[in-house]
């Protein structure tokens, strides 16, 4: 392995650098260290070994540049009025690496073309909360460490729906209709400096801006105008991080979403200290946040903070926690946050056996206890406990058992009305699992657990399997099961003409199955393939009234078709072809369809048979990338 001096930040005048180096062999479950690293000690970079006697080498100039170039090809047979059928565009734009010093880096894209990252995971969401999908974008994913202190950064904001697509159709006047409104808010750039000083002191910077959106409104003579969306929008992160002795850290994070135009800014700064005595066995932890968003003369001011203490040390091991936010506390415009106005109390206790017995290599046993009330008022909403035992067998396969208890409680948010509770149910869970030995051509792993709920005499079951064969040293298989059925389930249906709040007792069939496929013609080339089809119904058996003390009762009047089908397929094949170092040419095509619009009760083949050969849209993509290297060019030179 060669590792050149460009790659790698550091001063000429330091003589020493940590270092360890790693042995893994899966077949053998075995790891070896140049250094010691021990598993009752937290941490694995305060355990790394010293490389001395260093001499004689400068930092040399770090600058390369990727410019892309991409070109598209859409075809959807079943376009609107005034669309085409086949679409093409053509993009182009540039990556930029420079090391600014010896202790930072500047990392900026500008125009990027993301249209080539895997299609998301959608899924039917029955909860009143929004899904968190996984960021695939390169560019928000490698080197954000320091971005992410705090939890206050879910990059997907970035790029993601305009703030004011849902109001468009308020907006409306008699005679006209939405004719476009995008869904994604288009990048124009996007820069991040980041790197850590010889004291310690880790610094990060982060911009990002997209452009006006507008969604395009036509009446009924064809005259349309422009609605906006989403103003110009400019995303700003800087961090301050100092690293102290003891693997200690102590930390300041600001975030600030700035808007063009009458709507709102806001901006979120916290601080973060992470605290370990001098053995390393002990740690104080924690987080003091606020948020304040104001425009349009109103200003709201949140608080949050997330204390803790624990033992890291040994083979005892425990974790006493408190998380708190107010009712105003709000990170939504750059991270994520579920809901606030909540008060949560967690204990966790582990004990660890890392030296290998009789029948086992390592084996965990754990103990988590969670209790949950609001903020504001101190209303209890939930109390739940589980118990886990898991660890590594001599045959090299993992094992898990999970039991937990969930006690009745109050959910202040499935109503989807201010001030409303809904009185939820005690439930007893048990969860299994297990994998064999990822060495093996064949390699499986599985999963079952089942819940039984008090109200309606309610059950869930989850089934997962995922088998993986390795032909050879080019070729592998992958599949993925997931099936979700629920019995008796209870949750939020409608707000009637009354303006009384709905639930049902529902049945609930969820399979989402996935085929993966790789072949590597070469170790620079190689094609990939995701295949996903996910499917979730929704039967309702009866409606019931949501009543001021949280209770259900029954509800004879109501009956709107409330039932779900919702379908989603998906298509991902990916050639590559590194053909330079660090240079790419990708060609990718995309296959999408769904429906939510079938009847229920037609079971999964037939759903699946339905969805297939529906309307589905083609996208077939070429993307170049170079990468020019300063001291390469310089060299030829």
């Amino acid at each position: 392995m060669r590792i050149p001096y460009s790659a790698l930040r550091f001063s000429s005048k330091g003589k020493e650098w940590g270092l360890n180096i790693t042995r893994k062999r899966v077949k053998s479950g075995k790891q070896y260290m140049w250094n010691p690293v021990v598993p009752t000690i937290n941490g694995f970079i305060n355990q790394e070994g010293l490389w001395t006697g260093i001499s004689d080498i400068k930092p040399p100039v770090r600058l390369s540049l990727s410019p892309y170039f991409s070109t598209y090809l859409n075809y959807y047979p079943k376009p609107g009025a005034n669309e085409k059928k086949l679409t093409q565009t053509i993009n182009g734009g540039m990556d930029i690496k420079y090391g600014i010093n010896q202790n930072y880096t500047l990392d900026m894209t500008l125009i990027p073309d993301f249209g080539q990252v895997q299609s998301d995971r959608t899924v039917l969401n029955l909860t009143p909360f929004e899904v968190k999908y996984n960021e695939n974008r390169a560019f928000f994913t490698e080197g954000t460490e320091l971005f992410n202190k705090g939890n206050l950064f879910y990059s997907r904001r970035i790029g993601g729906r305009p703030l004011n697509s849902y109001k468009v159709k308020g907006q409306l006047n008699a005679n006209e209709y939405i004719d476009e409104n995008p869904l994604e808010t288009k990048l124009l750039n996007a820069t991040k400096i980041s790197g850590r000083n010889q004291k310690g002191l880790g610094i990060g910077f982060f911009n990002a801006i997209t452009q006006p959106m507008h969604a395009i409104v036509k009446d009924d003579k064809d005259n349309s105008r422009k609605i906006e969306t989403n103003p110009l929008t400019n995303y700003n992160i800087i961090v301050f991080d100092q690293t102290l002795k003891n693997n200690s850290s102590v930390s300041l994070i600001n975030t600030s979403v700035l808007r063009s135009g009458k709507d709102y800014d806001a901006n979120v700064t916290a601080a973060v200290f992470d605290v370990y005595n001098k053995k390393n066995v002990y740690n104080v932890y924690g987080k003091i946040a606020t948020s304040r968003l104001s425009g349009n003369d109103t200003y709201t001011n949140g608080y949050a903070h997330n204390l803790g203490f624990g033992k890291t040390g040994g083979r005892f091991n425990f974790n006493l926690n408190q998380d708190l936010t107010d009712e105003k506390y709000n990170i939504n415009d750059m991270g994520i946050l579920y809901n606030n106005n909540q008060l949560s109390h967690y204990l966790w206790i582990g004990y660890k056996w890392v030296k290998p017995g009789k029948w086992y290599n390592n084996m965990y046993l754990n103990f988590n206890n969670n209790l949950g009330h609001r903020f504001k008022d101190g209303a209890y909403q939930s109390y739940n406990f589980n118990v886990n035992i898991n660890g590594q067998l001599k045959n090299l396969w993992y094992a898990g058992l999970f039991v937990n208890r969930v006690f009745e409680g109050n959910d202040f948010y499935e109503s989807r009305v201010p001030g409303r509770v809904f009185r939820t149910s005690s439930a007893v869970g048990i969860n299994a699992w297990g994998n064999t030995n990822q060495a093996k051509k064949y390699y499986a792993e599985f999963s079952y657990f089942v819940s039984f709920k008090k109200l309606f005499d309610g059950r869930t079951s989850e089934y997962n399997l995922f088998q993986r064969y390795r032909f050879n040293d080019k070729f592998s298989l992958s599949y993925g099961l997931y099936f979700n059925p629920a019995r008796n389930n209870a949750g939020f249906a409608d707000i009637d003409a009354g303006n009384n709040v709905v639930f049902s007792r529902r049945k609930i069939n969820t399979v989402d199955n996935s085929l993966n496929a790789k072949y590597n013609f070469s170790k620079k080339s190689g094609i990939t393939l995701v295949a996903r089809h996910y499917w979730s119904e929704v039967i309702i058996k009866q409606f019931y009234t949501l009543e001021q003390d949280g209770s259900l009762t029954e509800n004879g009047l109501y009956n709107k078709n409330v039932n779900q089908n919702f379908n989603i397929f998906t298509v991902d094949m990916v050639y590559t072809w590194q053909f330079a170092a660090g240079s790419f040419l990708n060609v990718v095509w995309k296959n999408a369809t769904g429906a939510s619009d079938y009847p229920v009760s037609m079971g999964y083949f037939k759903n699946f048979s339905n969805t297939v050969g529906s309307t589905q849209n083609n996208n077939l993509s070429v993307k170049f990338l170079y990468y020019l290297d300063y001291l390469s060019f310089k060299k030829k030179r």
